[in-house]
């Protein structure tokens, strides 16, 4: 049979299934013909049918074929010239995916001739290559959107109350006893109620997942038995990758990615997706072609304006998504659209989102993506998080991305480090940091919540690795330990590695409670990176991107010392919760209280008393306190009156020995209860009252949480 293929409509783009057939629209400008290629089953080596689509509108190839169901396969084939120099690629030998796909069937084989030019040879991308890649390449599945999502309600945590943790799909749920064997590594397991529970045992409020747009995995790694385990190195905008189902390929990968957010909004957690827009996996011009490439190079990519034959590259993979073209902006705002409309997410974390600012060659703020964003009903009300830098020159824009977005502040990163790590003059700086950055984020009027806090994340060592190892250990990777970057330098802890020196070891647990501590006390957003709640290890790896396997699963094995690690976490978690005085949203003014002489801030040296303007820059400084005003908390209630909090005085000791500390004189019948100690690894039982004044001799490499409270009745 000879199928008719109907003229069928230009919008919108992908296969859209209406239950009597499927309308296919896809994008190129510079394409002289497009063929639709329908595959008969998963595996399937050639096309059962070729179907061109001869109606076109505005750059759109479009066809309406009957009879066509959900689970259909297809591809495309795209006709034009192949002219690298001009920045020209097509191949029609190269079977594309839909970059509208809503799922994927299939990976793709390195060993069939998936790349555009023959191998080998010299200025090897000038040569065309005409074998077909069809037998070796994923095909785009017909998806059926329907889905009964009941009463299903996004959280919408405000920004203040936010918690995240950054988890990976597969990690967190590999090795859990508790979920089903054939569930493990899956969407399905993430949804489980032991991963469930477990996520608000711990009190966390969104989970940030790594990348699970389908992605591909590198050819050098493949050939080196590894992976691209992480994700960053999308194929598809759309498509949730079927590496993550536990209940097929062909389309039931969307199904069960449902499932998975329904359930966790349930539980009243919100889903936000680490995404890559700023490149695909089709890398340099040296790259395979899969899908971008072959349908609109020029389209797609930044090419280099003088030599087209090569791409600009912002991110460090050989290519960079041309985001000055407005059918690419669309792309991205349909793929966000989706992803909250459709998918049900609730925020994004934009990849190396500096590249996709980019007005020519520098960074931006005004730029087209911002503005679309921006004026987008949907996606601006999504929570979106930047990753403010990318490999460019300008690139690093830490505190210059505009209203609406929360930044990943490599800066709360880098300070908290230096200060616990002993480094000298790092107290002033500490103090913008824990307070929310505002040098960085006020001018423009933005919220201490713009700040996403973090020590680690899933690119550098874990927090138990931070306090471990002196150097990187990335012999795995299989590149002579080159990879990843030397973050870390000596902590003071003793022997780097793993030690039974109990002092040594004493001091490594004291060390994580400490970063912990201030992590979760510091106004903004804190992300804690999944596992270091538990003492999760990657043997020294801080760039375990290719380690599919128990170098980066979670350990669920109970023993003593990460038990009481995540206890302590979770303690501090709530702690954060039941005090709005260190989850503000608003920055502190350092203002007097109506009716009293004391500041809704106050930055204390060791005899109880303001520090001064030279204490401040004195590199000798590594002891302070900040105490925080209850009556001056920001917060308010459901009926818009002010929120008071109990006054909380934090002490910070990152000096080697201990030190005596005055404690302030804070009103009368007053006085200070200790209610965290990080030299122990839980919330004091019965902690003592201690009048006001009183020394208070503060252990060495510590921090110390004290809460006012009345001295009589003790």
């Amino acid at each position: 049979m000879v199928r008719k293929v109907l003229p069928g409509k230009p919008d919108p783009l992908g296969a859209t299934w209406d239950g009597s057939g499927v309308n296919f629209a896809i994008y190129s400008e510079l394409a002289t013909k497009v063929e639709l290629c329908l595959f008969d089953k998963a595996g399937s080596k050639k096309e059962s049918e070729y179907l061109p689509l001869t109606e076109v509108l505005a750059h759109v190839w479009h066809g309406y074929v009957p009879d066509i169901s959900p689970g259909q396969l297809y591809g495309y084939r795209v006709h034009g010239p192949y002219e690298p120099e001009n920045g020209l690629r097509f191949n029609p030998a190269k079977l594309l995916i839909d970059p509208y796909a809503k799922a994927l069937c299939g990976k793709v084989n390195w060993e069939a001739p998936v790349f555009g030019y023959q191998l080998g040879l010299a200025d090897a991308d000038l040569t065309l290559d005409e074998g077909d890649s069809a037998w070796g390449m994923p095909k785009c599945v017909v998806v059926d959107p329907a889905f009964n999502w009941k009463d299903d309600i996004s959280p919408r945590t405000p920004w203040h109350r936010t918690i995240i943790y950054e988890v990976h799909v597969k990690g967190f749920t590999a090795l859990h006893p508790d979920v089903p064997s054939d569930q493990r590594g899956t969407y399905h397991a993430l949804a489980s109620p032991p991963m469930i529970d477990y996520l608000k045992s711990l009190g966390v409020t969104a989970i940030e997942l790594l990348p699970i747009h389908d992605f591909l995995d590198d050819k050098y790694l493949v050939d080196r038995g590894l992976s691209n385990y992480w994700g960053y190195n999308t194929v598809n905008f759309f498509a949730p990758t079927a590496r993550y189902s536990s209940s097929g390929d062909c389309g039931q990968q969307v199904t069960e990615f449902k499932e998975m957010v329904k359930a966790l909004h349930k539980a009243g957690i919100e889903v936000i997706l680490d995404v890559v827009y700023n490149h695909t996996a089709e890398g340099s011009e040296l790259g395979p072609t899969l899908s971008f490439r072959g349908i609109d190079n020029k389209t797609y990519y930044r090419l280099m304006p003088e030599q087209p034959r090569y791409y600009m590259d912002y991110t460090g993979t050989g290519n960079s998504l041309n985001t000055l073209n407005r059918q690419v902006l669309k792309l991205i705002m349909d793929s966000l659209r989706y992803w909250i409309i459709e998918m049900h997410v609730d925020g994004f974390r934009f990849d190396l989102a500096s590249a996709l600012a980019r007005e020519l060659y520098d960074v931006n703020q005004l730029s087209s993506f911002f503005d679309i964003i921006h004026q987008d009903p949907v996606i601006s009300q999504a929570k979106l998080i930047a990753e403010p830098w990318d490999l460019g020159e300008g690139g690093y824009q830490v505190g210059n991305f505009p209203h609406l977005w929360a930044e990943w502040n490599g800066k709360y990163r880098d300070t908290i480090r230096r200060f616990w790590r002993g480094d000298d003059s790092q107290v002033a700086e500490l103090a913008y940091r824990v307070t929310g950055s505002s040098d960085l984020y006020q001018a423009d009027g933005r919220r201490p919540f713009a700040s996403i806090n973090f020590i680690t994340a899933h690119d550098g060592f874990t927090l138990h690795d931070l306090v471990t190892y002196n150097q990187k250990h990335n012999e795995a990777n299989g590149n002579e330990n080159k990879d990843g970057v030397d973050d870390n330098l000596s902590w003071n802890c003793g022997v780097e590695g793993e030690t039974d020196d109990s002092s040594i070891v004493g001091l490594r647990e004291q060390q994580k409670r400490n970063l912990l501590a201030t992590l979760l006390l510091s106004q903004g957003v804190p992300m804690l990176c999944g596992g270091d709640e538990m003492g999760r290890t990657q043997n020294g790896n801080n760039n375990a991107y290719c380690q599919d396997n128990e170098t980066s699963w979670y350990n669920w094995e109970s023993n003593e010392l990460p038990q009481r690690l995540l206890e302590f976490t979770r303690q501090l978690i709530q702690f954060r919760k039941y005090h709005p005085n260190v989850h503000r949203r608003k920055f502190f003014q350092g203002r007097r209280i109506r009716g009293s002489d004391i500041n809704d801030i106050t930055w204390l040296r060791t005899d109880g008393q303001q520090m001064t303007d030279e204490e401040w820059s004195a590199s000798w400084m590594s002891v302070f306190g900040m105490l925080l005003v209850g009556e001056a908390c920001g917060e308010v209630d459901d009926k818009g009156e002010p929120v008071k909090d109990d006054t909380l005085l934090i002490l910070f000791n990152a000096h080697h020995e201990p030190v005596e500390f005055t404690l302030p004189s804070f009103n009368a019948d007053i006085g200070w209860r200790v209610i965290f100690n990080t030299t122990v690894e839980a919330v004091v039982s019965e902690p003592t009252v201690l009048e006001q004044g009183t020394p208070y001799k503060m252990p060495a490499r510590s921090l110390v949480i004290f809460s006012q409270t009345h001295m009589h009745g003790q």
